[in-house]
């Protein structure tokens, strides 16, 4: 069995982070599958999901350190076709990923205790985000 859904996001400014793992949670169970994968993808080539112990510290420390390895303002090949000021936040996006799968068992997302799913904006300006929620696998009794 396969389900879909969405989540939509505003975002106001580049290293705003969301946590997904309630959205998320409550997506799969809507879907009834007890055992199986959970990917979610975000749209787009200037943010990233993943995971972290979504807490105050970690969420300043990632866009900073990104920052820091892939800084804005540089001659990057993008900003002599473009111009638009955001190799750096594509760059940034592909280091991190796109999408993550987790497991799905008991019909939660199997995560660790301190482990969340986030979406990071990336964009140097404010976005509207379409992250696509697919739960995949078995909606009887939990496999062995």
């Amino acid at each position: 069995m396969v389900h879909q859904e969405e989540i939509m996001l505003e975002t106001s400014q580049p290293g705003q982070m969301h946590d997904l793992t309630d959205p998320v949670s409550k997506i799969v169970a809507r879907s009834g599958i007890r055992t199986g994968l959970v990917h979610i993808f975000n749209l787009g080539s200037t943010a990233a999901i993943g995971t972290i112990e979504f807490e105050p510290g970690l969420q300043a420390d990632l866009p900073r350190e990104l920052n820091r390895l892939l800084p804005p303002g540089r001659h990057y090949g993008h900003e002599q076709t473009w111009h638009d000021g955001n190799a750096h936040s594509h760059l940034q996006a592909t280091l991190l990923g796109s999408s993550l799968t987790v497991p799905v068992r008991g019909g939660r997302p199997a995560l660790g205790t301190w482990q969340q799913i986030f979406h990071l904006e990336c964009d140097v300006k404010p976005r509207q985000r379409r992250v696509i929620v697919t739960v995949m696998g078995e909606t009887g009794p939990e496999a062995s």
